[in-house]
């Protein structure tokens, strides 16, 4: 593992790191908030993983959760959202495909099966490589994000109830088989075959395997996207009908972005401290 840099925040430390992954065959960039609790023991872990276009420094940056972290003694984690230098053509001629753009799958066309293994990524490499480098208490990990990366952040949990004590979501990307950026990149990264989209669909999983603890979702009803590619109403009828705990919180006169998140992040990390015990 490599020390990009570190800062000095609320007591604790942010920093930037990157490391060779054996899953993306390539150096991934990943972020991680140490509280000042880190210097005595090991903490609890929540991982969060961002939207379209992000990288591992946008949420640190933008969304001002250390302040509660520091206080709760939590570990945030922050991987990037795609691999980089793959050098695939087109990987960059689209903002909602190829880099910035992995949607916490592991691609099964090529070109993209080679390196776009966000999933296995994020679920399995990237908390061992915590483990390993951070005062990181393995059977206390939480994970939630926001659109793509609450997409994300869904399917890895109801997918490894085993692996996440605690999950919440911002205004993410519910339902994506129905919508338009899900289908571009299922279609670009899984093949043409709908039947193996539902791996990663979420409204899908939940049906046969709800999750065991509370889930929390927030969502802007001034969000430009909410109609066209987040359906939160079709999570919410699946969780009723799999008896799934669910929160559904809607907030109008808020959109997509991070002003958005950072009114309502405190409140998530608040929910996973509580189910993490921190």
């Amino acid at each position: 593992m490599k020390t990009l840099s570190e800062h000095k925040c609320f007591e604790g430390v942010q920093g930037y790191y990157s490391h060779d992954s054996r899953e993306i065959g390539l150096p991934m960039r990943f972020s991680v908030y140490q509280p000042p609790q880190a210097r005595k023991h090991k903490l609890p872990v929540l991982y969060y993983l961002a939207g379209l276009t992000c990288t591992e420094e946008t949420f640190m940056i933008k969304a001002g959760a250390q302040r509660f972290a520091s206080k709760a003694g939590i570990l945030l984690v922050a991987p990037d959202t795609s691999p980089r230098g793959a050098n695939i053509p087109g990987e960059a001629d689209s903002w909602d495909f190829g880099l910035g753009a992995g949607f916490y799958v592991d691609a099964r066309r090529e070109p993209w099966a080679t390196h776009y293994r966000m999933y296995s990524y994020v679920t399995a490499e990237l908390p061992g490589v915590i483990a390993e480098h951070f005062p990181a208490d393995v059977g206390r990990q939480g994970i939630f994000g926001h659109s793509m990366g609450g997409h994300g952040a869904l399917v890895c949990a109801l997918r490894n109830p085993d692996r996440y004590r605690s999950l919440s979501a911002l205004a993410p990307i519910c339902a994506p088989m129905r919508c338009p950026w899900g289908q571009k990149a299922f279609r670009g990264y899984l093949g043409d075959d709908p039947s193996a989209w539902r791996d990663y669909d979420a409204s899908e999983l939940v049906k046969a395997d709800p999750f065991p603890g509370p889930i929390l979702i927030d969502q802007g009803m001034t969000d430009k996207f909410l109609a066209e590619q987040l359906h939160p109403e079709v999570f919410e009828a699946a969780c009723k009908a799999a008896k799934q705990s669910l929160q559904m919180r809607r907030h109008p006169g808020y959109d997509h972005g991070y002003f958005f998140i950072s009114t309502f992040v405190e409140d998530h990390l608040r929910h996973h401290a509580a189910q993490l015990g921190a």
